[in-house]
This record gives C-alpha cells, structure tokens and sequence, in this order.
C-alpha cells in the first residue's frame, strides 16, 4: 500500500472541511498512521481543527474530545492554543457561557507571541469578531480587522483576507455606505470561492441578499437566499438556514454570527 506523506494527508483534509465534509476529513485523517511523532502530532492537529471548524458551522461539540488527544501527545504549542481560543469564542458566541474578557487577553498574547504574519493575522482576526460580538467595541474590532487584512495580504493568506474584508463589509454596511459593504463582500465571496470555503461562500452570499434587500431588490434578494438555504439545508449549517429563511420571508433577521 502506497505511504502519503503526513502534510499532503492534512492538505487533503483541509480541502474536504473547507467544502463542509467534516466526517470524511476526519476518517482521512484517521485512516494515516505514521510512526513518526511529528507527523503523528501534525495529524492529531488538523483532526482538531476539523472538529473545532464543525463545531462553529454546525454546533456540534467534537473539539474537546480531539484537543485533548493533541495535549496527550505534546506540551502547549501555539497552533493549540489557538484552536482553544476558537473553540471557546465559538462557545461563548452561542450563547453556551458568557465570557469576562479571558478571551481577549488570551487573543492578546497570541498575537504577541504569533510565529508568523499568517498566524499573527489569523488571531488578530479573531480579536476583532470577540471586540465586535462579545465586547461591543466596534472601533477595536475595525482596527483588527484592518490589520488582519494586511497581514493576510502580506501572507498571500486568500482566506484570511477574506474573513477581515467580510467584517470591514459589515462596519460599512452599518454606517450605510452600501457601495463600500457590496465591494469588500463580493471580494470576500470571490476569495472564499477561490479556495473553496463552502461555509464562508454560503455566509457571504447571504450577506449579499441582505444588500440587495436593502438596495431595494426585494426578488433578487429572495431568490439569492432560496438558493443559499437549499445549499445550507444540505450541510447543516444551522444559523445561514435560519437568516435565509428570514430573507426569504421578507422578514429582518439579525446577521448570521460570524
């Protein structure tokens, strides 16, 4: 039987989440059983994204299980501890446990001690969704947001950039300058496509019903969302099903979390 290496195992897991096919990510991950422990503890981590990843889109609860067996393996890393300040922002987002600010100092030292632009970004995001949807602090999130999207650009991090164009879409949105909101989110739509983020494609593209709504185009926005819920309704993504439903009505919802 031919032997894959560890990396091209988690970058075929990668592909799969991001297209919503959490389970066969995670039967890909596990069917790899390689006797050395750096790939046995690269593997181990990308099994807890794919379970940290679900838990947001779905409401699941399979992260904890398969963060603890990346604590049985190894010491704390800084790749774990971000996977645990997502879980726990997921959870408190959800309204599962309020949060006292734990969240945003431990955001703080990620930061700090980031190993690279990439992951430097990719948790100054995150500490502009807590500032936004748990602090109420608006002008923090737009000024992570802002950096998150710098840094991703400096990566070459397509999806990073798109998750802070998104938020940067949603502050103009808010100030109603809706031409500014429909360029940051068909570009952040255009970029979620290109690396084949389901979920996030789907979010945007709800968004983009929201807009044409509040243009005006009452028919376009509930064909756009009828077309979202079907894809939704699909891969369980819960809280898209529920806004669409709203669009389609004609009814106001507030924005899907984020």
């Amino acid at each position: 039987m031919s032997q894959l290496a560890a990396v091209d195992v988690v970058t075929a897991a990668t592909h799969l989440m991001r297209a919503g096919q959490w389970s066969a990510a995670t039967a890909l991950l596990n069917a790899a059983d390689p006797d050395d422990p750096t790939e046995h503890l690269a593997l181990a981590l990308a099994r807890a994204e794919v379970a940290t990843d679900q838990d947001f889109a779905q409401q699941t609860n399979h992260a904890p299980a398969a963060l603890a067996a990346v604590e049985a393996l190894a010491a704390q890393s800084w790749d774990l501890a971000m996977l645990k300040l997502r879980k726990d922002y997921s959870t408190a987002l959800f309204g599962s446990r309020a949060d006292d600010g734990d969240l945003a100092e431990r955001a703080r030292q990620l930061i700090a001690d980031a190993p690279d632009d990439a992951r430097r970004g990719a948790v100054t995001f995150y500490a502009g969704v807590m500032a936004d949807n748990l602090y109420n602090q608006s002008e923090d999130a737009f000024a992570h947001y802002t950096t998150a999207y710098q840094l991703g650009e400096e990566a070459g991090d397509e999806l990073l950039m798109s998750l802070a164009l998104r938020h940067l879409g949603d502050h103009a949105h808010t100030a109603g300058d809706l031409a500014l909101a429909r360029q940051h989110w068909e570009r952040s739509t255009e970029l979620r496509q290109k690396v084949g983020h389901l979920l996030g494609a789907l979010a945007q593209q709800t968004l983009l019903a929201v807009l044409l709504r509040d243009e005006g185009d009452i028919a376009g926005s509930q064909a756009l969302a009828a077309e979202v819920n079907r894809w939704a309704t699909q891969v369980d993504l819960k809280f898209i099903v529920q806004e669409t439903a709203g669009l389609m009505a004609d009814r106001t919802q507030q924005a899907p979390p984020r």
